[in-house]
């Protein structure tokens, strides 16, 4: 069965708290645990009211006291809102208390506005200009390499597997450069989800740590009993992606039946563009759209992606999902 690892933004239910939403994501780990998930991914979001997973590191540290075998990470690390020394020691101290667990996907977009830029004290259209500058230099912290003028501690010597991300063409070639496994975010960004994954494929040189292309995508996953329940339990997520569309992000909303029947035809058509990279429905239904993607795109692992109002509805659609495939 191909790997299935989960990405999580830490979602704040409408008339929910910041540490209900914690207290799911930690529940969540736990969960995709005892079904086999391979990794269990957080997402670096800065000031919007539906996302409390900001301070990623902090998450992990408290996602890895409540699980003992699955990997963690970020998926990502918007490595402009930082600078590399500071990130090493963070990702340094969650492998010095989760040895051999720990994964560092980095993203180059730093998904703040001017405000938030401030907040952060960082110029980021130069910072995103230093960003391949800025991985080799914390690959090279971890590392320990003898010609940096500092060392991280911890840091120096972390197995943390780097990962590059991405959703374009840069992020392909970077990755593809420097020999990283390569996630593409395909979930929210399909556009150029082909040409990525060939262009990583045709450039990739091998490295000490990874000696052949491996790409891991990412999908929307939910699956329920039907394939109207599951779409109905989807429906919060595909309100947030159009309220975040239209400028007005939220917390995370009740499920609405039928709710895309009654959108306008420019929502329906944004949503609709994502539906490449979707698999909701009944088991069955999950199973096929996974197996035409993983068709498509030869990927090595696929990463689930799909906030739900009721936190047990995604607890059961992580099971539903691996029983699928395994059948």
């Amino acid at each position: 069965m191909i790997p299935l690892s989960v990405l999580d933004l830490v979602p704040v239910r409408e008339g929910g708290t910041v540490g209900e939403a914690l207290a799911a994501t930690i529940s969540l780990a736990a969960a995709a645990e005892a079904a086999n998930y391979r990794r269990f991914w957080v997402a670096e979001h800065h000031a919007m009211p539906g996302i409390a997973g900001g301070a990623t590191a902090v998450v992990l540290g408290a996602v890895g006291h409540a699980t003992a075998t699955i990997r963690i990470g970020s998926g990502g690390i918007m490595l402009p809102n930082h600078n590399p020394f500071v990130i090493a020691e963070q990702f340094g101290t969650l492998d010095a208390l989760f040895p051999g667990r720990v994964d560092l996907g980095l993203g180059r977009a730093p998904g703040a506005s001017g405000v938030i830029a401030r907040a952060l004290r960082k110029d980021l259209h130069q910072s995103a200009s230093a960003f391949p500058h800025d991985v080799v230099e914390l690959r090279a912290l971890l590392e320990g390499d003898p010609a940096m003028p500092v060392v991280a501690t911890p840091g120096r010597g972390a197995r943390v597997d780097l990962w590059m991300l991405g959703s374009s063409l840069f992020g392909a070639q970077l990755a593809a450069q420097l020999g990283l496994p390569y996630a593409f975010a395909s979930h929210f960004a399909p556009a150029q989800l082909d040409a990525a994954l060939a262009t990583y494929r045709q450039q990739f040189r091998a490295s000490p740590a990874l000696e052949r292309p491996h790409v891991m995508a990412a999908m929307t996953v939910i699956a329920a009993e039907t394939d109207r329940e599951a779409e109905t339990i989807a429906s919060s997520q595909d309100q947030s992606f159009v309220r975040l569309r239209s400028g007005d992000p939220g917390q995370l909303p009740p499920p609405v039946p039928d709710y895309r029947a009654g959108l306008p035809l420019a929502a329906q058509a944004m949503l609709e563009h994502l539906s490449t990279a979707r698999a909701v429905g009944a088991p069955a239904t999950v199973r096929a759209r996974i197996g035409r993607f993983l068709q498509r795109t030869g990927a090595d692992e696929i990463i689930t992606s799909g906030a739900t109002f009721d936190p047990a509805a995604r607890h059961r659609s992580l099971a539903l999902t691996t029983e699928a495939l395994a059948a």
